[in-house]
């Protein structure tokens, strides 16, 4: 079941920077959770020993928040963990991904 977008709130934003710092703090909390961590290593097809590198390549950190937001067990789990909004963590995706892109609230 797909939840609704609330019609009479406008989506949060980010600014580039704060979109950084969210894609940090997930990839940190992610080093935290073996399981979550194998399960986005294998998700991406990248290596554990590779990671500091791909993490400056164009595409990771979108591909980063689309971890949380196809999952929303760990959407949750990182946002009441980080103390991160929900809100935010969907404005830092949209502005890797882009418009449209894995926004379900």
């Amino acid at each position: 079941m797909k939840p609704m977008k609330n019609p009479s709130r406008p989506p949060a934003s980010v600014t580039p920077e704060q979109a950084d710092e969210i894609a940090v703090k997930i990839l940190a909390w992610l080093s935290g959770h073996d399981d979550l961590m194998s399960r986005f290593l294998a998700m991406t097809g990248i290596e554990a020993r590779d990671i500091r590198r791909a993490a400056g390549e164009p595409g990771f950190f979108g591909g980063l928040t689309g971890f949380l937001m196809n999952h929303e067990p760990t959407l949750m789990a990182f946002s009441a963990e980080s103390g991160v909004p929900v809100e935010r963590i969907q404005a830092a995706h949209r502005h890797f991904a882009g418009p449209g892109e894995g926004v379900w609230l």
